[in-house]
């Protein structure tokens, strides 16, 4: 009769799976990688209050006020003006392009209302698409503009707190500060990432399970064709589930769109091309269902935390942003928030593209590569 319980066939068992673990190096290298991968990005690469962010400066006339102005704000932390001497016209470029987070304008009478002792006037223009990046920059604003000219006209503390200017705040692209905003049409580019990437990564590791990779490489098909049969009937797919999140966007979620919907939808369709590719990379490099599910959330974990979705891309150090610039989702969450809420055009967002399209071309080169005529 069979005990009820047993240490040595608990033993064997044990060692049965250590072997087993041992031999499954890339399921044990996940087990090691993900924690490790979670403690770095969390520890080191999020800041959930992003300082020095790029800022214009449009200032016709360079006085002394002006300047001190400028340096009070640099002081702060939070402004790094990074175009000085912007015309009108190019710090609107720059802030629809989301090459900066603010614009400070100063009007030409600035200087001379102080020495009057008017009230002088400050716009500042805030991208608040992502309303966390601007509010701690904004929260400054009143004390440090009167210290700061109050310094400069030689004024005492009695005096300083007429001194400060008027502030207009234009909260650019969101100005109740919504945060579905900022959070819904990045919630395309995740869904899309999350279903996209595991659906077809797992496709060409289903056949290899099924032991049906045979018949598909007894075809005569190319590589590219074979590719293509795989990641064609996912465009399919990705573009249904486009459909409901754009629908739901404005339906439920009363979210802008204010941009050019065929531009919108071209960026998504190189998004979602780029994501299936990598699918199928990962299905070339996986042996099993379980590997390549686990490789998909190993790239899904840095693109969900790198990319600005979760938290400001520009709170974080420059070796993350760094690793942010090559994950697919970092151009898409510019492109898709530009065009919705800034309406940008082409010229705007080339660059997303291009990022996109060079994503597509590198993924599926790559994905050719891996592509085995025959089993191991």
């Amino acid at each position: 009769m069979t005990r009820l319980f047993s240490f040595t066939r608990l033993r064997a068992l044990l060692a049965k799976e250590t072997i087993q673990m041992r031999r499954d190096r890339l399921t044990f290298g996940m087990m090691l990688g993900i924690p490790l991968l979670q403690l770095m990005l969390f520890g080191f690469a999020i800041n959930t209050d992003p300082k020095a962010l790029p800022a214009a400066l449009v200032a016709p006339t360079q006085d002394r006020f002006t300047r001190a102005m400028v340096s009070a704000l640099e002081l702060t932390g939070y402004y790094r003006f990074i175009a000085p001497a912007a015309t009108a016209q190019e710090a609107e470029e720059m802030i629809a392009r989301g090459d900066v987070a603010f614009v400070v304008t100063v009007p030409s009478d600035f200087g001379r209302r102080i020495e009057r002792n008017d009230r002088a006037t400050l716009l500042i223009e805030a991208d608040a698409t992502d309303p966390s990046v601007a509010s701690g920059a904004i929260s400054t604003l009143g004390t440090v503009a009167a210290d700061a000219l109050s310094r400069e006209a030689g004024l005492d503390s009695a005096s300083r707190a007429a001194m400060g200017p008027s502030i207009i705040v234009h909260r650019r692209y969101n100005p109740e500060g919504i945060t579905q905003y900022n959070i819904v049409p990045g919630l395309l580019g995740v869904i899309l990432q999350l279903t996209m990437v595991m659906m077809t990564a797992m496709a060409l590791t289903r056949e290899i399970e099924r032991g049906t990779m045979e018949n598909l490489l007894s075809m005569p098909a190319t590589p590219l064709e074979i590719m293509l049969g795989k990641i064609v009937p996912y465009l399919a797919v990705g573009g249904v589930q486009v459909a409901v999140v754009l629908v739901a966007a404005k339906m439920v979620f009363g979210i802008p769109f204010v941009g050019s919907l065929p531009l919108l939808l071209g960026g998504v369709f190189i998004f979602v091309l780029a994501l299936i590719i990598l699918g199928y990379l990962i299905s070339t490099v996986a042996r099993t269902q379980m590997q390549a599910m686990q490789l998909t959330f190993f790239f899904f974990l840095p693109s969900l935390l790198l990319s600005g979705f979760m938290f400001p891309y520009r709170g974080m150090p420059q070796w993350a942003q760094y690793l942010g610039e090559i994950l697919p989702l970092t151009h898409f969450l510019r492109l898709i928030r530009s065009v919705m809420l800034k309406g940008a055009e082409l010229q705007t967002v080339s660059g997303s593209f291009m990022a996109l399209a060079g994503f597509v071309l590198a993924l599926a080169g790559l994905s050719l590569l891996r592509f085995r005529r025959t089993l191991d």
